[in-house]
């Protein structure tokens, strides 16, 4: 079973992530931060995976801190549910929200980098940067290239769902199984 769970436990936070990249669908998030939830569901869904993602912060900022370490523990739950090899490693979705238009991109390569184009501001109470960082901190412990594009947009809510769409899509892809290393030196850069 391509399946992981991993929690952490810090002075400002409590995360417990499980995922199962061979799921259905069946997620479900619990942070607290309405909108991140939401967000958070959205990107498992499309992505095929089940999923559940239970999280809270000890001492209260605004959300920053759980954002964050969900982002790191998610990342590297789905990192030991691949393994070091057998899956697709590249994928990519453009997802269009009314009249947003994004594109995401994930290389499981690895080697962590992000780019996250989402716009400023804050959707249903949540700092979109706080977004954004979610995304970057997931890229880190899973080891990926992750690109997030805003194409076109307007209602940041329309974006920021596209980008989530998008994104859980991209990483559906990239996770898929596949025969072997997906590299033509055979290993995938740690």
């Amino acid at each position: 079973m391509r399946e992981a769970r991993v929690e952490r436990e810090t002075r400002e936070t409590y995360v417990r992530v499980y995922v199962n990249l061979d799921g259905s669908g069946s997620v479900r998030s619990s942070t607290g931060i309405g909108f991140f939830d939401h967000m958070v569901e959205t990107m498992l869904y499309y992505a095929g995976f089940d999923g559940e993602v239970e999280g809270r912060e000890k001492v209260w900022v605004g959300g920053h801190h759980v954002i964050e370490d969900v982002g790191l523990v998610l990342g590297e739950a789905l990192r030991r549910a691949l393994g070091g090899s057998g899956f697709a490693r590249f994928g990519e979705a453009v997802t269009p929200m009314d009249e947003a238009l994004v594109l995401a991109a994930v290389d499981v390569s690895g080697r962590p980098r992000s780019y996250v184009d989402l716009p400023r501001g804050s959707v249903g109470g949540v700092s979109v940067e706080d977004l954004a960082h979610f995304i970057e901190s997931m890229a880190s412990t899973l080891r990926a290239s992750i690109h997030v594009l805003v194409l076109r947009g307007g209602n940041t809510h329309h974006v920021v769902e596209a980008a989530f769409k998008s994104l859980g899509r991209a990483l559906g892809a990239a996770t898929r199984p596949y025969s072997g290393v997906r590299s033509l030196k055979g290993v995938l850069t740690g």
